[in-house]
């Protein structure tokens, strides 16, 4: 059964997928767009209505070293690390549908000794803050069964375009977890490069 995690939490990925040898995860973006009211002028007075409106979140893991050098970025114009063992599904630009709206699918096993950290970030290009978001969330599913270990809850407002979700570090030889939910503002990760540096 998979974790709710709260800000600030930290799990063991080897043991809430069960200690089976976890060698693949993803990680899932998913968001619907609130529907907007706005004012229609008729014959016989205005009337509001609501429509729809396209918010394009985006996705992205950074890797860093253990001196927190930036390595390698996976995102919407780069969608699979140069080392291969980190791969973006693409870009989606409303929304629309159920589940996860983007994913980005780590090979745990393959991703190079050098990187400690993986940071997972989420911006809106657009520019709609959060407060237009709604059922947000981010989830690590095992890569090889599809089970879901870990979910952190974005939504809730606010006036930000951006979060820093978590990240994956090793530690002892183990991948964790860490869900930082830090706000931020930006239409894309190097807008929050010092903030994303800090959470290391």
């Amino acid at each position: 059964m998979a974790v709710n995690l709260s800000k600030g939490q930290k799990i063991s990925l080897e043991k809430e997928s069960g200690g089976s040898g976890l060698s693949q995860v993803i990680m899932g973006l998913g968001w619907d767009a609130k529907k907007l009211t706005v004012a229609k002028r008729g014959l016989f007075g205005s009337k509001t209505e609501q429509v729809d409106q396209e918010i394009d979140l985006d996705a992205s893991c950074l890797l860093f070293d253990e001196g927190k050098n930036l390595l390698d970025v996976v995102w919407f114009r780069q969608l699979q690390s140069k080392d291969g063992s980190i791969r973006h599904t693409g870009d989606n630009r409303t929304g629309a549908g159920d589940g996860d709206d983007e994913q980005i699918i780590v090979n745990l096993t393959t991703v190079p000794a050098v990187v400690k950290y993986l940071v997972f970030t989420v911006n809106s290009f657009t520019g709609q803050t959060f407060e237009q978001i709604e059922n947000a969330f981010c989830r690590i599913a095992n890569g090889k069964n599809g089970a879901e270990i870990a979910r952190y809850n974005l939504s809730g407002g606010g006036p930000h375009t951006a979060q820093i979700m978590a990240k994956l570090y090793r530690h002892n030889n183990e991948w964790k977890m860490h869900a930082i939910g830090e706000n931020a503002s930006g239409r894309t990760f190097l807008d929050m490069l010092p903030l994303i540096t800090s959470q290391l």
